[in-house]
Parts: C-alpha cells; structure tokens; sequence
C-alpha cells in the first residue's frame, strides 16, 4: 500500500472516509476553488500515477463512465495524450447527460485529438494496450454495474494487463467493501487504485483488499472533514507502544491469567499462553478447563501452570489480564460469571463469545462491566460477531464497521471484528481497520494466538482501543513477513513464536 507522497510510516494514522465524509470534502473544495478545477486536479493525478506505475506503456486504454468519475478519466486520457501516449477511450453512456464537468472534460479531451468511441462501437476488448484506466464508476455507485458498464467490468477482468482503477474499482462499495455482486465476477480487480480526495474504508476490509490491489491516494489540496475511521500505520502503533525501561520489573507489565483449554482443547490454551509470554506480559499463568491437563510446558518452563481451583483466589488479587475462551468448549460457562465480576481486564474469544451468544444473563454481567469502567475486549470473527448481534455472517460481512460499532456500543466493550481488514471499534469514537495480515493467517490456532498476544501486551493502565489496535497490527505484521519469503498458511505454533 503507499499513499500519496507521505512517510512509509506516518506519526498519526490514516483518515478513513465513507461516503458522507467524502462528499462533505468535495463540496467544501468546490466552494472553495473555480469550476473544474477539483475535476483537472483528479485527472491529472490519475495521469501522473498511471506513468508512475506504468512507465514503459505506449498505448493505454481509458474506460470512461456517465458520471464524474468518467470525467476524471477523460481529463487523464487527455494529459496522456498530450504527453506522448496513444490513447484510446471508450466512453460508456450519452455524452449530452454528462454532468456539467465531465462535460468539459469531453469536450477538452475531444480538442486535444483524444480518439474517443461510444459504445458499443468500440467493444471492449484489448487493441494491444498497455495500461487500462477504470474509470466508470466512483462512490456513487450503488448496485452491480449491468449493460454496457457491466460489460466495461467484464472486459477490464480480462485486461492481460495492469488496471489502474480511478478512485474505487468499479463495483466496490466505498463504504463497506462489499462487492455488489454476490458472485464477485461484476467488480474491477485492479493493481492499483487511486483514491481521491479522501481514502475510503471499503478499500481496506471485506472484499476490498482482493479488488483495489495497491492503494494510493490524493488529497486534491481539499479542506479536512472529521474522519468517518482510522487506517492503523506502522508510525501509529509504535506511538502508543508503552516503553520498557531500565527500572522495570516484570511486575511492571501486569500478569497475564490465560483461562481455556477444555477437554481436547488444551492445545488453544497453550498457544494463546505462549503468545502472552512472547508479548511481554510479566507473569503469565496458564489454568486449563481440563482437569487432566499437564503441569509443565516442558517447552515453555516460564508458563506457571495453575488447577482450576485457584482461578477464584487469583481473580480476587484484581491485578491480572484474563484472556479466556481459548478452546473452552462447554466447559467455560462455569467461570465465565466470575471472570466477568472480577477480571480488572479481559479478552474474551472463541467459546466464550458463543456461550454468551445463548445467555442474555452473561451478556447483562458483560455490559455491567463496561459501566463500571472495567475494560474488555472481545475477539470475534463474523459468525461468532453474528451470534452475539442475533444476525448472520453475511449481515456481518456486508458493512463489518457497523457491525464493529453496533456490537461495541451495545455491550459498552471493544470489539476485534477479525477477517480482511480486521475493525476495531470502541463503545464511543470513530472504529480502526488495520491494514496488516493476509490469508496465510487462515489456519486452525491463529485467532487463539492474537487473544493471548493482546493480553500480553495490554499493558496496566492502557486504553483497551490502543492495546487492540497495537495487538492486531503485529499479529498481521507477522503474517506479512512470513508471506514475503514463504507461500502457504501459517501454522499457528510457529507464529506465536514470530510476532
């Protein structure tokens, strides 16, 4: 991903905005600058990008929609001309129902000798170009494009070669990263995407990712508007990362009560364990659910290993982060009542979101927490998310931050939403996507390794919002190191080991 002329990794993470935001930026530019200046800006931007990414293509082709967004490709396809590139366009719509500055856009790439075809005259095949320019449709669009626009998508699916999409690939929702169609064959897979004027948040979770390939983004000199999210940087996380000092002890990075491993299941408890001690937490106890479980980890001695019996006493110590779920099974609704009352922080995963799915009692205990003020942090994925929300997975899916809003507002907690562009969201606040991981992390045990790596790393007196953010933006980290040398998942033992 890179974005604009920033640092690789800024200080402050990235505004993310929906398409209220985005509109609300384009109109205070408008207001601001003379007709057609935002549209020129656009263009060439788009332009300059394309010769970035694409320098040795001599000929490129430039798709052009009814809209806007049309607008912004023919006033690209005219810059390209004029800087020595054959370019060809195909302009999908009637020219005399054009908005007034796509209109001009026209008739100035018209002026500028821009070979310009209407469908179906052209088609839309490959004439041996080099480059192809999507720019059909933009935030605006809300449905799967169908006639010629649909045919336009189908024919840049097949483009042999790079497609550069102009501000959304065409038939991605903006807003959520859902593909319109539920078949995903109607929407633009491009290798790079220029976002303008804001950066969307549907390039970043959902189906987004598989469709916008690099991203990239413009500001067009456009005023500010309050963010809709956060895009998490690398610059971010590390500005909310709590020092270790001289002086410290490890009493002073808070003990870690990891709580799972049922019958059978021990092994989730032990990976998600052996992460928290990976992540620095000070004392890490590990107390199966499963009454015949070791009384070692002859791998990882610094585990202490604790019976059940003793989870009552240490939660009234009220000093510990309980992680707990982890391969519970049945069995965690038995302490689940405790660990709520008592735990000063809490991850809650797996077995322990279901169980509360089916207990409206637990919930209630869950909420209370929050209006004490005791923090916790929930680590769903979308059918789990789906269960506590009383919804399904495909709700979830089709707009993933309000689902992460909806869930962290109703039981006052924060929610880890996970999946492509895992959100993370508070109670109150705009929520965060985090832009690391990849489907290498699509293996039995990793979700087990990030509830014990956020314990670990939960630090006494730290937001649970940073703690989350930080937790999810290293667990993916690793993920895309490990995909930059090898192919294939990634077996949860061995990334417990590398965060």
């Amino acid at each position: 991903m890179q974005l604009g002329t920033a640092a690789a990794s800024p200080p402050a993470p990235w505004p993310l905005h929906g398409a209220q935001g985005s509109r609300a930026s384009e109109q205070a530019a408008q207001a601001e600058l003379p007709p057609f200046t935002l549209m020129r800006r656009a263009g060439t931007a788009v332009a300059r990008l394309a010769l970035a990414v694409a320098p040795h293509a001599r000929r490129v082709w430039v798709a052009c929609g009814p809209g806007n967004n049309g607008g912004d490709g023919l006033v690209a396809a005219a810059w390209l001309h004029r800087a020595g590139r054959a370019v060809s366009v195909s302009l999908v719509g009637d020219p005399a129902r054009l908005p007034a500055d796509a209109a001009r856009a026209l008739e100035e790439a018209r002026a500028a000798g821009v070979p310009i075809q209407q469908t179906p005259v052209y088609g839309f095949e490959p004439r041996g170009e080099d480059l192809a320019i999507d720019a059909l449709l933009g935030l605006g669009s809300s449905r799967r494009p169908e006639g010629p626009l649909g045919d336009a998508v189908a024919a840049l699916r097949r483009w042999p070669g790079p497609v550069l999409a102009v501000d959304l690939p065409t038939g991605l929702d903006g807003e959520t990263g859902r593909v319109f169609d539920t078949e995903l064959r109607a929407c633009v897979r491009a290798d790079h995407t220029l976002s303008l004027l804001t950066l969307k948040p549907g390039l970043f979770t959902a189906q987004g990712r598989d469709h916008a390939g690099t991203v990239w983004w413009h500001d067009l000199g456009a005023p500010t508007v309050a963010p809709d999210a956060w895009l998490a940087s690398e610059g971010a996380v590390q500005a909310v990362r709590p020092a270790r000092l001289h002086a410290h002890h490890k009493g002073s990075f808070g003990d870690v009560i990891v709580v799972a491993g049922a019958p059978g299941m021990v092994g989730a408890a032990l990976l998600a364990a052996r992460a928290a001690v990976r992540a620095g937490g000070g004392r890490v106890y590990l107390v199966p659910l499963a009454e015949d479980a070791f009384a070692v980890d002859p791998t990882h001695p610094e585990l202490m290993v604790r019976p059940l019996g003793s989870l009552e006493p240490m939660l009234r110590a009220g000093t510990g982060t309980v992680v707990c779920g982890c391969g519970g099974g049945s069995e965690v609704a038995q302490i689940l009542p405790a660990v709520l009352h008592a735990a000063p922080r809490l991850v809650l995963d797996a077995d322990a979101l279901n169980t509360m799915a089916a207990d409206e009692a637990l919930r209630t205990l869950l909420s209370h927490r929050g209006a004490r003020g005791a923090a916790t942090i929930l680590t769903p994925h979308p059918l789990e998310a789906a269960r506590l929300l009383g919804s399904s997975s495909a709700d979830v899916q089709a707009n993933r931050v309000a689902a992460a809003r909806e869930l962290a507002g109703r039981l006052r907690v924060t929610v880890v939403l996970k999946g492509s562009g895992t959100v993370i969201a508070g109670p109150e606040g705009p929520p965060w996507i985090n832009p690391t991981g990849n489907a290498a992390l699509a293996t039995p045990g990793t979700g087990d390794v990030l509830a014990g790596w956020l314990g670990g790393t939960w630090r006494p007196g730290e937001a649970a919002l940073d703690a989350a953010v930080r937790a999810v933006w290293e667990h993916g980290a690793a993920a895309d190191r490990r995909a930059a040398t090898h192919r294939g998942p990634y077996p949860a033992s061995e990334l417990a080991e590398a965060i």
